[in-house]
């Protein structure tokens, strides 16, 4: 959702489009291939001729980034209940199953985004906002305000509002008491 809210507001997107979009995210994925090299070692010298466009990487691969260059991160937040189903959903769609239990894995991501949200605030190279994904999709105008003025850029927040789509928030968990 917020990269299509990004390429709406007039960011230029860093995308090869290979992964096709598909019945578990219709307006597409977004991604790069070379970003899911990070972890590998691999050649980096792509984010240099990224500066000033948006590039998807998962919270997981930050750490993997070079230091010496600086980044603007748009972190994403969903309630893990939802996550949780849209993962299932999507292996279920493709026909693999999870070798891990529900509760394992609640437990690992709870783990993996206290991790990432220390790495985000530690590192100098890393300016952050949090976004919650409900809080978009109630108002998507507030959101697109924030990431605009958050990245200094002069973004259509208008179109970007505009491009939520609240019909695709098929995996809904019942708001924290």
């Amino acid at each position: 959702m917020m990269m299509k809210m990004l390429e709406s507001g007039g960011m230029p997107i860093v995308s090869d489009d290979l992964r096709q979009a598909d019945e578990s995210n219709p307006q597409g994925y977004y991604e790069l291939e070379s970003v899911k090299e990070l972890d590998k070692g691999g050649d980096t010298s792509w984010l240099k001729n990224s500066r000033g466009r948006v590039v998807k990487i998962i919270a997981y691969l930050l750490r993997y980034l070079p230091q010496d260059l600086n980044y603007k991160v748009v972190f994403m937040q969903r309630d893990l209940a939802e996550v949780l189903a849209s993962q299932s959903k999507m292996l279920v769609s493709r026909g693999e199953s999870s070798d891990t239990a529900d509760e394992r894995t609640r437990r690992l991501y709870v783990g993996h985004l206290a991790q990432s949200r220390r790495l985000l605030s530690d590192r100098p190279c890393f300016e952050s906002i949090g976004i919650q994904y409900r809080d978009a999709l109630a108002d998507p105008e507030e959101a697109a305000r924030r990431v605009a003025d958050f990245l200094g850029q002069e973004l259509n927040t208008g179109d970007m509002a505009d491009a939520v789509n609240p019909d695709l928030y098929r995996n809904r968990a019942d708001p924290a008491p």
